[in-house]
């Protein structure tokens, strides 16, 4: 376990993310569907469904759905495409 995993965050510095593949800088304990949607595909329209998925170092990977948020961690990878409504 390295240094930075064994100490609390610090609210101040902001959480390192890759989202499809660009690396972001978010703070806040936890990210949201819409704030992940939002970095990923900044003015979209709000009609279009995307799904969204992510791995991170120390908790299960997992899916985000309109609504849901979930624990940040550095290092966390999300992929984010857009679905078709049926």
């Amino acid at each position: 376990m390295s240094e930075q995993d064994k100490k609390p965050h610090d609210p101040n510095r902001p959480f390192h993310i890759i989202i499809n593949a660009r690396q972001h800088e978010v703070y806040g304990p936890t990210i949201t569907y819409h704030q992940v949607v939002n970095l990923a595909f900044p003015n979209t329209a709000n009609d279009i469904l995307y799904s969204v998925h992510y791995v991170a170092p120390k908790q299960p990977d997992g899916t985000l759905a309109e609504g849901q948020h979930v624990q940040l961690e550095y290092g966390m990878k999300f992929d984010v495409t857009a679905t078709n409504r049926s």
